[in-house]
């Protein structure tokens, strides 16, 4: 299936690249914006609209609060990676398992409303795709820039917590396939509150001094247009 394919795809382009470009930060950090301003135009133009236009009858905001509160809580497994404050911190700071543990959580619960998207190639799954590189690229410049797996082959716990990160989707896809339709909403709701706390904080952080960031201006406004081309050529008519 194709977007299982892009999914796995995704983290594995991912991971290479941060291998081979990892001590590149300012890279990560112009990607993760890009990304950002994909995701927050996704998430408004695509996820919310489907939350907000259900017939559940349900007050569908708490779950977007959910999503946001859940991924604060991932965050202190992760300390930070979805905002590329890698750099911060060391290999003791971050444990492999606390790591695995978050980002598996993070991409599973993304991958579930994919089950019932009615859209194929998506917006929302390019926005998880756009998501999963810069992601992913964090992921492999820590998992294989360090000094004792860059200097030999890549250890088995480092192979492991990428393997699951990039099936952590499609398992979220597989699980959702058994969960009523009629459901759809309140993981989308989650999934959005997720995907806008991730965007604004990596679009909203303080700039160096409080000066005018141009580059970041453009990478936020080049993440949007493209969100924007995506969701204008979309076949919304299913």
């Amino acid at each position: 299936m194709i977007t299982v394919f892009l999914l796995i795809l995704s983290v594995v382009s991912g991971v290479f690249l941060g291998k081979y470009f990892g001590k590149k930060e300012k890279l990560a950090k112009n990607l993760l914006i890009l990304s950002a301003g994909f995701l927050i135009t996704i998430c408004l133009n695509e996820v919310f609209p489907q939350v907000y236009t259900a017939e559940t009858g349900a007050s569908l905001g708490i779950f977007v609060i959910a999503g946001v509160l859940l991924q604060m809580i991932l965050e202190a497994l992760t300390k930070g990676f979805e905002h590329g404050h890698f750099h911060h911190h060391s290999e003791h700071n971050i444990l492999p398992a606390a790591l695995m543990v978050g980002l598996f959580i993070h991409a599973f619960i993304e991958g579930i409303p994919l089950a019932n998207d009615e859209h194929g190639l998506s917006p929302y799954l390019w926005g998880i795709v756009f998501h999963n590189l810069p992601i992913s690229f964090i992921l492999g410049a820590f998992l294989f820039n360090r000094k004792d797996e860059s200097r030999s082959a890549p250890s088995y716990p480092s192979l492991m917590i990428v393997a699951l990160f990039a099936l952590a989707s499609p398992m979220g896809m597989l699980l959702g396939n058994y969960f009523d339709p009629d459901l759809q909403p309140y993981f989308l709701a989650i999934v959005g509150g997720i995907f806008l706390h991730i965007s604004s904080v990596i679009i909203f952080e303080s700039n160096k001094n409080h000066n005018i960031d141009w580059l970041k201006i453009g990478l936020v406004i080049l993440g949007v247009s493209l969100a924007l081309l995506m969701h204008l050529f979309h076949d919304h008519s299913h």
